[in-house]
């Protein structure tokens, strides 16, 4: 199989995480007799440094004549620091999920048995957790109209939201939760918010397509608790754009890193794939990043290729670097490995070299120890 990729590195600790899952990719590609085709593009802060655009269309045109896109991050505290900033890395982001119409992010939540003391539950509340929340992308209040009076004393943000856009992506969710457990909870506010009571509306209508899928709603100040006090409860989530976001971020903690969790943003053609941390510029240039979100949004990406069987190969590489405890330093802050060893050791696996016990040496070796 030939495909292309459009890679954006992006800012912060997003180029060396990405050339992680790169380096995995062209790994594949040499086990199955796969080609991958990269093109790197810019967008975020280094776009606007290097051309004034947080997104040129050079980029665009790369993507929209691209298989999938593989994204880093993008943040910088120069940007974040200044409220009044007029360009800012977020706007090239936002205008790509418009113009590539990803109306969908789709954000898997599994824990790992060998982190579970990292995540601030208790054990017994993180065993069976796998759930997965479809977050609606290009509408709502980050797309709404935005003003401020001259005064600068007052401000707002519509929160605008279609029967199409809520339709579109519910169908989504619904197939997937087919796929699943068959159980799909809606998150909304519909007790307060017009547009939410819409979703509800809408959702109810379409759940009798889906008969095989158990349905709840739940507002989302009880679903930011419940996915605290009882997270395995859920299968599929779905909600609106803000929520989305917030009770992605929220969900990140159960896996013990917010490093670890990868998302897909889908629509009507070309995919991205990108982990759900931020640039985290503290940490840029020092390999320590931990590279697994990216990595496990590469092997997302396998799967919208429809290569099942290397997919499972990286996740199966990743949950083998876990295991074992090569972890990077947001999970083990004494002992860890670099980034780019991770990376080294994922490719090892899914070439079929992964080390044995002859070569503990040579790992202990590769191992960063803060003395």
């Amino acid at each position: 199989m030939k495909k292309k990729i459009a890679v954006i590195f992006g800012d912060g600790i997003g180029p060396e995480v990405t050339q992680q899952s790169i380096n995995i990719l062209d790994a594949v590609a040499k086990t199955f007799s796969h080609e991958f085709e990269y093109t790197y593009c810019l967008m975020g802060a280094d776009a606007i440094d290097k051309t004034g655009n947080p997104l040129p269309d050079e980029t665009i045109e790369t993507c929209l004549n691209s298989d999938a896109v593989l994204f880093g991050a993008i943040g910088h505290p120069k940007y974040d620091n200044d409220p009044a900033a007029k360009v800012r890395p977020e706007q090239g982001l936002l205008k790509l999920r418009k113009t590539l119409q990803l109306y969908a992010n789709i954000r898997p939540v599994t824990t790992y048995p060998s982190l579970q003391h990292l995540s601030p539950l208790k054990s017994k509340n993180l065993e069976g957790v796998d759930f997965v929340i479809f977050r609606e992308l290009t509408g709502g209040i980050y797309f709404g109209k935005k003003e401020t009076n001259e005064e600068q004393t007052q401000a707002s943000d519509d929160c605008v939201y279609t029967r199409s856009e809520i339709e579109r992506i519910s169908h989504l969710a619904f197939q997937y939760a087919q796929q699943r457990r068959k159980k799909l909870t809606l998150v909304d506010k519909a007790n307060v918010l017009e547009t939410s009571r819409l979703w509800r509306k809408v959702v109810q209508e379409l759940a009798g397509q889906y008969n095989d899928v158990a349905v709840d709603y739940m507002f989302v100040d009880n679903a930011a608790m419940q996915i605290i006090i009882n997270p395995k409860q859920f299968d599929v989530i779905l909600t609106e754009n803000m929520f989305g976001d917030i009770i992605s971020d929220e969900s990140s903690v159960i896996a013990g890193s917010l490093g670890l969790l990868p998302s897909a943003s889908v629509g009507n053609g070309v995919a991205l794939f990108e982990p759900i941390h931020g640039s985290y510029p503290q940490a840029a240039g020092k390999d320590i990043a931990n590279p697994l979100g990216s990595v496990l949004s590469a092997a997302m990406l396998l799967d919208h290729f429809n290569l099942k069987a290397e997919a499972a190969l990286v996740r199966e590489a990743v949950d083998w670097t876990l295991k074992h405890n090569f972890v990077t330093k947001d999970i083990d802050p004494v002992n860890f490995y670099l980034t780019s060893t991770i990376g080294e050791l994922i490719c090892e696996y899914v070439s079929n070299k992964v080390p044995g016990e002859e070569h503990e040496s040579d790992m202990e070796l590769r191992r960063s120890t803060i003395i």
